[in-house]
């Protein structure tokens, strides 16, 4: 079982899907943060293509959706070298 902030649901769904019309980001938001509850919080190693596998999302709406929760501040990407995996860190800053 993977408990969900209130935020998640009441929130950021409407954020995403209806006001940023961004409904691959909240996919992709949600799978990164059932991962890293999974992961005790630490950075998700996954590509675009892990990304794709898991949700059945085009590669091209992975890349798209990364770019809107980067900007949104809701996940931190990083990777060690141009070629590696990205790990991503989700963020929660309604919980400060």
């Amino acid at each position: 079982m993977v408990p969900i902030d209130d935020y998640v649901l009441d929130v950021l769904m409407r954020d995403l899907v209806g006001h940023d019309q961004q409904p691959a980001a909240y996919l992709i938001y949600i799978y990164l943060y059932g991962q890293a509850v999974r992961n005790k919080w630490k950075p998700i190693s996954a590509s675009l293509r892990t990304l794709a596998d898991a949700t059945g999302l085009s590669k091209s709406a992975i890349h798209t959706a990364l770019e809107k929760l980067r900007r949104r501040e809701l996940i931190v990407s990083a990777s060690d070298h141009a070629t590696a995996t990205p790990h991503h860190c989700v963020l929660r800053h309604w919980r400060k």
